[in-house]
Protein backbone atom coordinates (compact mmCIF):
# COMPACT_ATOMS: atom_id res chain seq x y z
CA UNK A 1 0.00 0.00 0.00
CA UNK A 2 1.87 3.64 -1.25
CA UNK A 3 0.68 6.79 1.01
CA UNK A 4 -2.06 7.72 -0.96
CA UNK A 5 -3.28 4.47 -0.82
CA UNK A 6 -2.96 4.63 3.62
CA UNK A 7 -4.78 7.91 3.27
CA UNK A 8 -7.79 7.24 1.66
CA UNK A 9 -8.19 4.50 3.63
CA UNK A 10 -8.60 6.69 6.64
CA UNK A 11 -11.10 8.82 5.23
CA UNK A 12 -14.52 6.59 5.51
CA UNK A 13 -16.67 5.93 2.80
CA UNK A 14 -19.02 8.97 1.99
CA UNK A 15 -22.13 7.38 0.20
CA UNK A 16 -25.92 7.96 0.35
CA UNK A 17 -27.32 4.53 1.32
CA UNK A 18 -30.61 3.01 3.17
CA UNK A 19 -28.07 0.60 5.36
CA UNK A 20 -26.19 4.01 6.63
CA UNK A 21 -25.21 5.08 10.51
CA UNK A 22 -28.64 7.27 10.17
CA UNK A 23 -30.97 4.37 11.10
CA UNK A 24 -28.54 4.45 14.27
CA UNK A 25 -28.69 8.05 15.09
CA UNK A 26 -32.36 8.48 14.08
CA UNK A 27 -33.87 6.46 17.39
CA UNK A 28 -30.92 9.16 18.95
CA UNK A 29 -33.07 12.42 17.94
CA UNK A 30 -36.33 11.30 19.01
CA UNK A 31 -35.10 10.81 22.84
CA UNK A 32 -33.28 13.94 22.85
CA UNK A 33 -36.97 15.74 21.98
CA UNK A 34 -38.27 14.09 25.04
CA UNK A 35 -35.43 14.52 26.93
CA UNK A 36 -35.73 18.38 25.86
CA UNK A 37 -39.30 18.18 27.01
CA UNK A 38 -38.48 16.43 30.22
CA UNK A 39 -35.75 19.07 30.81
CA UNK A 40 -37.71 22.07 29.91
CA UNK A 41 -40.63 20.89 32.17
CA UNK A 42 -37.95 20.24 35.55
CA UNK A 43 -36.48 23.56 35.10
CA UNK A 44 -39.10 25.80 34.06
CA UNK A 45 -37.12 27.38 31.22
CA UNK A 46 -34.55 29.14 34.32
CA UNK A 47 -32.16 25.83 34.47
CA UNK A 48 -28.81 25.92 32.73
CA UNK A 49 -29.92 23.69 29.83
CA UNK A 50 -31.87 26.44 28.13
CA UNK A 51 -30.20 29.43 29.56
CA UNK A 52 -33.07 32.08 29.33
CA UNK A 53 -31.31 33.82 32.60
CA UNK A 54 -28.15 35.77 31.46
CA UNK A 55 -27.06 35.13 35.04
CA UNK A 56 -27.29 31.11 34.89
CA UNK A 57 -24.41 30.15 33.51
CA UNK A 58 -20.87 32.16 32.29
CA UNK A 59 -20.26 33.09 28.97
CA UNK A 60 -17.64 30.19 28.75
CA UNK A 61 -20.03 27.54 30.04
CA UNK A 62 -22.67 29.25 27.11
CA UNK A 63 -19.99 28.18 24.89
CA UNK A 64 -19.43 24.61 26.10
CA UNK A 65 -23.55 24.33 26.05
CA UNK A 66 -23.19 25.83 21.91
CA UNK A 67 -20.17 23.27 20.93
CA UNK A 68 -22.08 20.21 22.62
CA UNK A 69 -25.28 21.27 20.54
CA UNK A 70 -23.48 22.00 17.33
CA UNK A 71 -21.44 18.64 17.79
CA UNK A 72 -24.54 16.93 17.82
CA UNK A 73 -26.15 18.47 14.58
CA UNK A 74 -23.18 18.06 12.63
CA UNK A 75 -22.73 13.24 13.70
CA UNK A 76 -26.40 13.14 12.90
CA UNK A 77 -25.37 14.99 9.57
CA UNK A 78 -22.34 12.74 8.89
CA UNK A 79 -24.25 9.86 9.90
CA UNK A 80 -26.45 10.07 6.99
CA UNK A 81 -23.66 9.39 4.29
CA UNK A 82 -21.33 6.63 6.41
CA UNK A 83 -22.49 3.15 5.64
CA UNK A 84 -22.68 0.48 8.41
CA UNK A 85 -20.62 -2.75 8.04
CA UNK A 86 -23.33 -5.16 8.02
CA UNK A 87 -21.92 -8.81 8.92
CA UNK A 88 -19.05 -7.73 10.35
CA UNK A 89 -18.14 -8.76 13.57
CA UNK A 90 -17.20 -4.82 14.34
CA UNK A 91 -20.61 -4.01 13.64
CA UNK A 92 -22.21 -6.81 15.75
CA UNK A 93 -19.85 -5.41 18.71
CA UNK A 94 -20.69 -2.22 18.02
CA UNK A 95 -24.45 -2.66 18.20
CA UNK A 96 -24.43 -4.18 21.34
CA UNK A 97 -22.79 -1.09 23.14
CA UNK A 98 -25.06 1.14 20.92
CA UNK A 99 -27.89 -0.78 22.79
CA UNK A 100 -26.54 -0.54 26.11
CA UNK A 101 -26.08 3.08 25.42
CA UNK A 102 -29.59 3.55 24.26
CA UNK A 103 -31.02 1.65 27.31
CA UNK A 104 -29.54 3.34 29.61
CA UNK A 105 -30.20 6.70 28.02
CA UNK A 106 -34.36 5.31 27.98
CA UNK A 107 -34.04 4.43 31.88
CA UNK A 108 -32.83 7.87 32.42
CA UNK A 109 -35.46 9.43 30.62
CA UNK A 110 -38.14 6.63 32.34
CA UNK A 111 -36.61 8.26 35.79
CA UNK A 112 -37.25 11.89 34.95
CA UNK A 113 -40.79 11.60 33.81
CA UNK A 114 -41.49 9.65 37.17
CA UNK A 115 -40.04 11.97 39.60
CA UNK A 116 -41.77 15.23 40.77
CA UNK A 117 -40.28 18.14 39.19
CA UNK A 118 -40.31 19.26 42.96
CA UNK A 119 -37.86 16.68 43.74
CA UNK A 120 -34.06 15.92 42.49
CA UNK A 121 -34.01 12.90 39.79
CA UNK A 122 -32.71 9.77 42.23
CA UNK A 123 -33.88 6.21 41.43
CA UNK A 124 -33.22 4.01 38.71
CA UNK A 125 -30.39 4.40 36.90
CA UNK A 126 -29.71 7.70 38.57
CA UNK A 127 -29.30 5.70 41.62
CA UNK A 128 -26.21 4.40 40.05
CA UNK A 129 -24.72 7.51 38.41
CA UNK A 130 -25.52 11.27 38.68
CA UNK A 131 -25.09 11.72 34.90
CA UNK A 132 -26.46 8.19 33.35
CA UNK A 133 -27.49 10.01 30.79
CA UNK A 134 -24.08 11.15 29.72
CA UNK A 135 -23.00 7.27 30.47
CA UNK A 136 -25.50 6.32 27.62
CA UNK A 137 -24.25 9.19 24.90
CA UNK A 138 -20.83 8.23 25.32
CA UNK A 139 -21.64 4.20 24.58
CA UNK A 140 -24.15 4.81 21.85
CA UNK A 141 -21.30 6.91 19.88
CA UNK A 142 -18.52 4.36 20.62
CA UNK A 143 -21.29 1.33 19.12
CA UNK A 144 -21.65 3.73 16.19
CA UNK A 145 -17.96 4.25 15.52
CA UNK A 146 -17.88 0.30 15.67
CA UNK A 147 -20.69 -0.49 13.43
CA UNK A 148 -19.41 1.98 10.92
CA UNK A 149 -15.86 1.83 11.41
CA UNK A 150 -15.44 5.19 11.50
CA UNK A 151 -12.45 7.18 13.71
CA UNK A 152 -14.57 10.39 13.13
CA UNK A 153 -17.76 9.58 15.04
CA UNK A 154 -14.88 7.84 17.80
CA UNK A 155 -13.74 11.25 18.04
CA UNK A 156 -17.35 12.51 18.49
CA UNK A 157 -17.82 10.80 21.68
CA UNK A 158 -14.43 11.67 22.72
CA UNK A 159 -15.34 15.18 22.00
CA UNK A 160 -18.83 14.91 23.25
CA UNK A 161 -17.33 13.43 26.71
CA UNK A 162 -15.09 15.97 27.43
CA UNK A 163 -17.77 18.37 26.89
CA UNK A 164 -20.35 17.25 28.73
CA UNK A 165 -18.13 16.68 31.74
CA UNK A 166 -18.06 20.31 32.02
CA UNK A 167 -22.15 20.61 31.42
CA UNK A 168 -22.34 17.94 34.26
CA UNK A 169 -20.85 20.61 36.88
CA UNK A 170 -23.03 23.42 35.76
CA UNK A 171 -25.97 20.55 35.80
CA UNK A 172 -25.26 20.21 39.39
CA UNK A 173 -24.53 24.06 40.30
CA UNK A 174 -28.50 24.07 39.10
CA UNK A 175 -29.38 21.38 41.38
CA UNK A 176 -27.53 22.08 44.32
CA UNK A 177 -29.17 25.94 44.00
CA UNK A 178 -32.93 24.48 43.18
CA UNK A 179 -32.72 21.55 45.55
CA UNK A 180 -30.55 22.44 48.86
CA UNK A 181 -30.00 19.94 51.30
CA UNK A 182 -31.64 16.94 48.76
CA UNK A 183 -29.32 17.16 46.16
CA UNK A 184 -26.46 17.50 48.60
CA UNK A 185 -27.50 14.43 49.96
CA UNK A 186 -28.06 12.26 47.04
CA UNK A 187 -24.53 13.59 45.01
CA UNK A 188 -22.89 12.42 48.95
CA UNK A 189 -23.54 9.04 48.10
CA UNK A 190 -23.94 8.65 44.92
CA UNK A 191 -21.09 8.22 42.09
CA UNK A 192 -20.60 10.84 39.42
CA UNK A 193 -20.43 8.13 36.34
CA UNK A 194 -21.44 4.17 36.48
CA UNK A 195 -18.61 2.01 37.39
CA UNK A 196 -16.34 4.58 38.67
CA UNK A 197 -16.63 4.16 42.76
CA UNK A 198 -18.04 7.11 44.64
CA UNK A 199 -14.75 9.62 45.61
CA UNK A 200 -13.39 12.91 46.42
CA UNK A 201 -11.53 12.72 43.13
CA UNK A 202 -14.70 11.79 41.12
CA UNK A 203 -17.16 14.23 42.78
Amino acid sequence: MNFKEEIMSLIPAFKLGLWNAWILTLPIIVLSIFAAKAFGERESGEGPFITKKEDAVSKREKQVFASHHLIFLASIAYSIFVPLKLGTLWFYGGLLIYVTGMLIETLALLSFYTTSVDKPVTEGVYSISRHPMYVGDFLFNIGISMCCLSWIFLLVAIIAAILEREIAVVEERWCLEKYGDAYREYRSRTPKWIGIPKSRKND
